[in-house]
């Protein structure tokens, strides 16, 4: 069976916000915004996120090439927006430059882990406590 590029990467984004979603529960005790700019050769990318249980993309990166091989680089910001809008958290990914599209991807996806690992990590001042002044951050 063959699946078009598209819907392979969007149906990945998809697996991987709701796999992200369910393995941070309540969010207890998790640090919950997360950020990292990262640079790669000539390539410089923010990422911020937020885990608040509220979807909301912003995706501020061109690719100056159409394809990084034989992979539409569009399908990158398909990527993030299917987990953005799965895992339901605020997340914000800028270029401020680059001209070689493979780099800016790598980029977006490094900053964008980074960033991640920062947001989940615990938080030894919130032992048990979702990082909420409304104290939940689900759905």
């Amino acid at each position: 069976m063959h699946v078009d590029q598209h819907h392979t990467v969007e149906d990945v984004g998809i697996c991987f916000g709701q796999a992200l979603r369910q393995a941070l529960g309540d969010k207890a005790g998790i640090r919950r915004y997360g950020h990292f700019t990262l640079s790669m050769e000539e390539t410089l990318v923010t990422t911020a996120l937020d885990l608040s249980g509220r979807y909301f993309l912003v995706f501020q990166a061109a690719f100056p090439t159409a394809k990084i091989g034989d992979f539409d680089s569009e399908l990158v910001e398909d990527f993030w927006q299917a987990a953005a809008a799965n895992c339901l958290c605020n997340l914000h990914i800028i270029l401020h430059h680059g001209r070689n599209s493979h780099h800016i991807s790598e980029a977006i996806f490094k900053s964008t882990a980074r960033a991640l690992r920062m947001a989940i990590e615990a938080d030894p001042r919130m032992k048990g406590i979702v990082p909420s002044t409304k104290g939940t951050l689900g759905a």
